[in-house]
């Protein structure tokens, strides 16, 4: 493949496109995996659209922890939507040509809604905290304007992190070579191409994964220790039972988000092979978000009921 490269006149190549090589290994089955992804994103966005759906207009839905779940899978639609889409184009030109600015681009998108899942899946154990240990003032403290602004905080508070965490990776010389081997633009894949000493750029990426994951990840464990420590000192068995599956889906769904993530992002990168990254990197980006919706319609009887009511609107 052919790359553009820009001479500069201190005689020092400068990259001005990236060329991902996604499936290029498997040339045979680009069109079987064509099929499949886009298989995939649709129901993907169709799952997820129609958790958003319900938590809008159905009444039984109105309240807190159905609004974050809204918000939630609309932030799912919005994350797979920055990778997907590029992946079936590239295995369906069969070509990775991604310029030097879209690829930064892609990675900022990618932060931006991979950050807001992790701060909204946070407030939503702060929520089932708040129900399950303090219920009689849960309607004061979980109210409307605090749910907004937990919410307005949860899409925006990541921004300017996410902004000098792209700008400072691309500010880095990238000399060659200019292959990607990833379907998508991603820190680690892309550090591997900087040229020079790369440490600072990895501390701030530590540093960044430990605001962004380790500790929403610990107030997460901390709400449901309180909350696991709450429901077992219930008297009745039923009243435990329902406490317990209302929080079920919400912790699957932190195991299999948080647990790819800290792996993609917290392990060395010296120690992290290139195709696994690559898989950790597809679970979390592709099979991740079409279990969610799954999970949440399968474990929660108010969603599925929700659900059993829409699905005849929209057919008929």
């Amino acid at each position: 493949m052919e790359s553009k490269l820009k001479i500069e006149e201190s005689n020092i190549t400068t990259i001005m496109e990236f060329i991902l090589l996604g499936f290029s290994d498997i040339p045979n089955f680009q069109w079987v995996l064509f099929v499949i992804f886009l298989v995939i994103y649709l129901m993907i966005l169709m799952g997820n659209s129609i958790i958003v759906l319900i938590t809008i207009i159905d009444p039984a839905l109105q309240i807190p922890m159905y609004f974050f779940l809204g918000n939630f899978s609309f932030s799912e639609i919005c994350y797979v939507t920055v990778t997907i889409p590029r992946m079936l184009m590239d295995l369906w030109s069969q070509k990775g040509h991604i310029s030097f600015f879209a690829c930064a681009t892609q990675l900022f998108f990618l932060l931006t809604f991979g950050g807001t899942e992790c701060l909204l899946l946070t407030v939503m154990a702060y929520d089932r905290y708040v129900a399950i240990c303090n219920p009689l003032h849960y309607a004061l403290v979980m109210n409307h304007k605090v749910c907004v602004q937990l919410v307005a905080a949860s899409w925006t508070s990541g921004i300017p992190v996410v902004i000098g965490q792209t700008y400072q990776i691309f500010s880095l010389d990238f000399c060659g070579p200019h292959t990607i081997n990833h379907f998508f633009c991603d820190i680690p894949p892309i550090l591997k191409l900087a040229c020079g000493n790369t440490f600072v750029n990895e501390l701030a990426i530590y540093v960044d994964a430990v605001v962004f994951l380790v500790v929403p990840l610990l107030l997460i464990v901390a709400s449901y220790g309180t909350i696991i420590s709450n429901i077992l000192k219930l008297s009745s068995a039923k009243g435990r039972s329902k406490a317990f599956s209302t929080c079920s889906s919400h912790l699957t769904v932190v195991v299999l988000f948080y647990g790819t993530a800290t792996i993609a992002y917290l392990q060395p990168k010296t120690k992290q092979s290139e195709g696994i990254g690559k898989l950790i990197s597809l679970f979390y980006t592709v099979f991740t978000p079409i279990l969610n919706p799954v999970i949440y319609t399968l474990r929660n009887k108010d969603v599925m009921k929700a659900v059993r009511k829409l699905l005849p609107k929209i057919l008929t």
